[in-house]
């Protein structure tokens, strides 16, 4: 039974998902220390050059690698710019599940990119991948991601109480940690059936797959759950940016 996902690039009308690269880092550290992403996430704050070095060039790489699931760098098609993640991670190879995680750079919000990214890899995934639930959780607070699940036809399932922790600014400047609920929506092969996908808009055109025995074998604006990729362990929930399960941002 296959185990790690192929290592591909899906492309859609004006986004091309691929795997993180060097060149990546800079962009990834400038995306990630935004207000809303430290908010929502349990990334590192602040969000240094060298943790983006190491989940551009390693960290995010190692998902795919020993079968976690399979980490995206969403860029714009027409000029190369990095405008967020997609995170496939805790995959269940024997119940073919998955969760999905997010996260949209400040600078490119309000384009729909998030939608159109998630979107695109969820039909890859029931499509291509043969996979039969899509999970994604959302903080009870963050209606911009919530949109975004419900935009591509995910169903609210639940909450899970108090089930994790937020962070708030202080009068000082800082971050306070406060507890919140988490929302559980799913998506499957049949909701996304029913439908031609958001606005018309129907997923992916396209994927290939890269040469596995290149630079990338040692390897949620809106988002997933949050925290610092180095914490993405087994046994433990993580998010769209490897970090262990949190919320999304707006």
């Amino acid at each position: 039974m296959t185990t790690t996902f192929p290592d591909v690039t899906i492309s859609t009308d004006r986004l091309v998902l691929r795997p993180f690269e060097e060149e990546d880092a800079t962009a990834l550290a400038e995306m990630m220390n935004d207000e809303n992403i430290t908010a929502w996430t349990s990334a590192p704050y602040p969000y240094t050059q060298a943790d983006a070095y190491a989940w551009a060039t390693r960290d995010s790489h190692t998902e795919r690698a020993e079968g976690r699931g399979i980490v995206f760098a969403v860029t714009e098609f027409l000029t190369q710019r990095l405008v967020g993640i997609v995170h496939l991670r805790n995959t269940n190879w024997r119940t073919r599940a998955t969760e999905v995680g997010y996260v949209t750079a400040p600078w490119a919000r309000g384009e729909g990119y998030a939608s159109e990214s998630v979107l695109a890899v969820a039909q890859w995934l029931f499509r291509e991948q043969a996979f039969e639930r899509l999970e994604l959780r959302t903080a009870a607070d963050n209606t911009a991601s919530q949109q975004v699940a419900q935009k591509i036809g995910c169903i609210s399932e639940g909450v899970l109480r108090n089930a994790w922790t937020v962070r708030t600014q202080t009068p000082d400047g800082g971050w306070a940690d406060t507890r919140t609920d988490l929302i559980v929506w799913s998506l499957l092969p049949e909701d996304l059936d029913e439908g031609d996908g958001y606005g018309g808009y129907d997923g992916y055109e396209s994927y290939e797959s890269r040469d596995t025995h290149g630079a990338h074998d040692t390897h949620g604006g809106h988002g997933g759950h949050g925290g610092h990729p180095g914490d993405a362990g087994a046994g433990r929930r993580s998010d769209a940016h490897g970090h262990p399960v949190g919320a999304d941002r707006k």
